[in-house]
């Protein structure tokens, strides 16, 4: 036997088991990939949505000091300073607002123009809805109050109550 032919024979199978080898892990790459992808898009969106919580959670604060500020410098129980909370929030409802006029040590919501001492803003049930795709989840904020000395209550005296 040739030492060419020898050298041959053995390269033959070695090359076959490479190829063989090469052909096996076909397709390992993309599972891998998609595993990885799978894990990544999870986080991501996870970050997305927490960015988006704490901008909802900043909102909420924001639309309680901005109606209390409202409060008071605007007649008693006027209607712009839900509605002008509602455009800092867009999500929020009417029934999500309280506006409470006290005098102590007399009872909430008893005092006249005159008598007034402070205006609270509270923001109670608002909920959040979370955007992940297949995970259906809704966070309910807590309660955000903003309590404010009085000033005018008198909307003839600012036009912001306009």
């Amino acid at each position: 036997m040739n030492p060419a032919s020898r050298t041959t024979s053995t390269a033959m199978p070695r090359a076959m088991a490479v190829a063989f080898a090469r052909r096996r892990q076909r397709g390992a790459a993309a599972v891998e990939f998609a595993l990885v992808c799978g894990l990544l898009s999870t986080l991501v969106l996870g970050v997305i949505e927490m960015g988006r919580l704490l901008w909802t959670w900043n909102a909420a604060v924001e639309a309680t000091r901005y109606g209390a500020r409202l409060a008071v410098v605007c007649d008693m129980n006027d209607s712009h300073i839900k509605t002008r909370m509602i455009s800092r929030l867009p999500t929020l409802t009417t029934a999500n607002i309280r506006v409470t006029y006290l005098n102590p040590p007399a009872a909430a919501n008893t005092c006249t123009p005159a008598d007034c001492k402070a205006v609270q803003v509270a923001l109670t049930g608002y909920s959040h809805r979370a955007m992940i795709p297949f995970v259906p989840m809704t966070l309910t904020l807590p309660a955000f109050a903003t309590t404010l000395r009085k000033e005018y209550m008198n909307s003839a005296a600012n036009e912001v109550c306009q």
